[in-house]
């Protein structure tokens, strides 16, 4: 049986919980198991007054340095099918779960409709801060609501997709609402009426070489997971954050420009009329992809990672981020965002 307050460690290690590999120290930290522990603990007095972060699986996270405050390490775990209809299952998840683990357990049990989010590394509950993407799909198309704790109030509330105000690789939880929530549990809908999703070319190949004309959704599942293992270094050999930019989105205007002088530019048309490019080609264009700046380097495979070559420190990957950020903005005129979020002693995301 868990406690009813979560217990906090101090000057706690986070170097085995980003997968970065980047050694940094908490003041304090906590494991939150259930929603009651986190109740408890906001309302202790003192607590009220720390910085404090929110931690899942520490897949999209820089430690710049130690942190002085308060890190909750989110562990609650739990997942079911809720509600079904004519139209959709409704399935949910503890924060904490594994995110890959989750969407494959969905797939098992025949619910389709995440499989082109399969192998991204993380939690459950840090999907939505993220709006996590790939291959065509975004986890708001599938999101029906989660639930939170107001770390101010210690309230529990529900948020529907519409209150989380999604955007690519964005959410009110990285905006307005920065530092507010914890979340502990999310809601999919998963539908019936249920249609692959193949239009990547990198997906589409996948299938073709394996003579699949008309995939299911574990078909789609077992592509991506090949495309990404030739992609993407597993963390658990090579210490890294994942795409560590994002795709550039530009206006019709600034593309033509851009598009008249690189004909050869990979692109992407969006809804609005705007276009997204391929960060990654910027970056191998700009002859980065292999390259290392002390013990921090892009990826071989893929110049969109940024990898820790071994006793590599937040500031090592922060100096050659920005070095790359400088040379495609100089060589396209294009500035890049990176997608991590930078915790030292004080939390924040990287900006321009």
């Amino acid at each position: 049986m868990s406690q009813s307050i979560a217990s906090l460690t101090r000057a706690a290690p986070l170097q085995a919980l980003n997968t970065f590999g980047l050694p940094a120290r908490a003041a304090w930290f906590a494991a939150i198991e259930t929603p009651r522990q986190l109740a408890g603990l906001i309302a202790m007095s003192e607590w009220k007054h720390w910085p404090r972060f929110v931690l899942g699986g520490g897949s999209n996270l820089i430690l710049t340095g130690d942190f002085d405050g308060l890190v909750l390490y989110v562990r609650i775990r739990g997942r079911k099918l809720i509600v079904e209809d004519d139209d959709a299952w409704f399935v949910r998840a503890g924060a904490g779960e594994n995110w890959s683990d989750f969407v494959s357990w969905t797939l098992e049990r025949g619910w389709p409709g995440l499989e082109n989010l399969s192998s991204i590394p993380g939690t459950v509950g840090a999907a939505p801060i993220q709006n996590i993407g790939a291959y065509g799909l975004e986890v708001t198309e599938r999101l029906q609501e989660l639930e939170a704790v107001d770390l101010e109030t210690g309230e529990a509330v529900v948020l529907d997709r519409a209150a989380c105000r999604f955007g690519y690789r964005d959410s009110v939880f990285k905006r307005e609402a920065a530092g507010r929530y914890l979340i502990t549990a999310v809601t999919f809908r998963l539908p019936k009426r249920w249609r692959p999703v193949t239009g990547y070319a990198d997906v589409a190949r996948e299938l073709e070489a394996r003579g699949i004309a008309e995939p299911t959704a574990r078909d789609v599942s077992a592509a991506v997971a090949a495309v990404r293992s030739r992609k993407l270094p597993d963390p658990a050999r090579i210490a890294n954050a994942g795409s560590f930019f994002k795709n550039p989105v530009l206006d019709a205007a600034a593309f033509a420009r851009l598009m008249a002088r690189h004909p050869d530019l990979p692109h992407y048309p969006q809804p609005d009329g705007r276009m997204k490019l391929a960060a990654g080609w910027l970056i191998e264009r700009c002859g980065w992809k292999g390259r290392n700046l002390g013990p921090a380097g892009v990826y071989e495979h893929q110049a969109l990672v940024l990898v820790n070559r071994g006793g590599a420190r937040g500031e090592d990957v922060l100096r050659l981020a920005g070095a790359i950020r400088a040379s495609v903005r100089m060589a396209f005129g294009v500035e890049l965002e990176p997608e991590p979020v930078i915790l030292g002693p004080q939390p924040g995301w990287v900006g321009g």
